[in-house]
């Protein structure tokens, strides 16, 4: 009989959201310091009459959290969020770093959502019109805002931005976006188009040359050749459209450290800063020899190509994509290297076993770039091995090519999958904009 007393007082009831729990306060003090291991009848939440203890927690994990004392290992329920998982545990005084392996790649499922989030806030691919108070938020004049005192450049100046920095704001907005990619178009066809030689125009000068019979004659040569005058209108024309569209972007931007530090802008100024450069360059430096050569850094213009991404949330996702799985890039480049040394290496011997007299490895130099065409499953046949030992190399190289190449790329392909989805199911959700996200250098 005292036997069954000692046993009734050891156990205690949880009432955990109107599930009873039964168990012994000796399992409770198994883990001390926790809510459930200072259970006292002198708690408001203990019901004398019922003899139990009322919790109006989540009932379902709490079922994770009992067995947790009685077994020491906690699992983690799959019908239930990770957020909302954390949260009780840190109610009942739990470390959520306890989760058992087999269920901590589930478990932590919801970080790698919110990292997702957070880097999809960060690229700002909301497209509708943010409301007149997130505007006035944005800039800093959220005070003036609620007091009704605007000036005329602070009710001005968002829209400004609006106009040029956001596409999707109104029809203008959506009519200057439109003007933007036309130009870049603009200037990166004319960019490829004037070195076509048939858009060029020769300079013909006259030579003066002494004849057999002591007298002096003229031809005609041609020297070099020159683009046409209207692609230099063009790009004359496209770069007056950059330029005010730099200055305007500049003027009305919330913060002039991010427009500064960002790497689009970067890319835009530099771009259109070298067109000026260059035309001081033909003015004053075209008599040098070596002119032509400067002509190679005006291929900055190229990377213009990038400020469609203002335009397109895919652009913006995919070059997200690549940030994200830099390390697998960075592991694909490891290996490629490795294989295109070993295999250069060995195609040099293999090549010299047998008699070759059209060796095309002279150097292990020259055998590299052949495995790394080779690896890539590029194939120029430009270099080919002749003999069979060289062949069997080969072999071996295009299937070690084929397996470095196909193993990173599954990580690259779920990563664009996983914030692609996300970017839809977010594009559904109620829009949340980001606050002060400007304000911050």
């Amino acid at each position: 009989m005292n036997l069954l007393n000692m046993d009734a007082e050891n156990r205690v009831v949880l009432n955990v959201g109107g599930i009873r729990h039964e168990t012994y306060k000796a399992t409770l003090k198994k883990i001390p310091a926790t809510r459930l291991s200072r259970l006292t009848e002198a708690l408001a939440n203990y019901d004398p009459i019922l003899n139990e203890y009322f919790f109006d927690r989540h009932p379902g994990v709490f079922g994770q959290v009992l067995n947790y004392y009685r077994t020491g290992k906690l699992h983690y329920p799959t019908d239930v969020c990770g957020p909302l998982f954390e949260e009780e545990l840190e109610f009942w005084g739990l470390d959520a770093n306890q989760v058992e392996p087999c269920c901590w790649m589930t478990y932590t499922q919801h970080r790698d959502t919110q990292e997702t989030l957070a880097v999809l806030d960060r690229l700002d691919l909301d497209t509708d019109k943010p409301s007149e108070e997130e505007m006035a938020r944005k800039f800093g004049f959220e005070e003036d805002y609620f007091r009704g005192n605007l000036s005329w450049w602070q009710r001005m100046k968002p829209n400004i931005w609006s106009l040029f920095d956001e596409p999707y704001s109104s029809t203008a907005a959506k009519i200057v976006g439109l003007l933007s990619v036309f130009f870049i178009c603009a200037s990166i066809i004319s960019f490829c188009l004037k070195t076509h030689p048939d858009m060029r125009v020769p300079v013909i000068r006259n030579f003066t040359v002494s004849t057999s019979s002591n007298t002096s004659a003229w031809m005609l040569d041609k020297t070099q050749t020159n683009a046409h005058i209207a692609f230099f209108y063009i790009e004359c024309i496209c770069n007056a459209w950059f330029t005010f569209e730099i200055v305007m972007r500049f003027v009305s931007t919330p913060s002039k450290c991010v427009f500064i530090k960002s790497s689009v802008n970067v890319i835009d100024y530099i771009a259109t800063l070298s067109f000026y450069v260059d035309l001081i360059l033909q003015k004053f430096a075209s008599h040098l020899e070596n002119a032509d050569i400067l002509e190679f850094f005006s291929i900055i213009r190229i990377m213009r190509l990038f400020k469609l991404t203002r335009h397109s949330s895919g652009l913006k996702i995919l070059i997200q994509t690549f940030r994200a799985s830099a390390k697998e890039l960075t592991l694909l480049v490891f290996f490629l290297v490795l294989g295109i040394v070993i295999f250069a290496s060995l195609v040099y011997y293999a090549e010299r076993i047998q008699a070759n007299p059209h060796n095309d490895f002279n150097s292990i130099p020259l055998g590299l770039w052949w495995a790394l065409v080779t690896m890539t499953t590029v194939g120029y046949g430009d270099m080919v091995p002749k003999t069979y030992v060289g062949m069997f190399v080969g072999a071996l190289c295009a299937l070690a090519g084929v397996l470095t190449i196909a193993l990173p790329v599954p990580v690259i392909v779920s990563n664009f999958a996983m914030y692609y989805s996300h970017t839809q199911a977010r594009a559904k959700l109620p829009k949340k904009r980001s606050r002060g996200r400007y304000n911050e250098c």
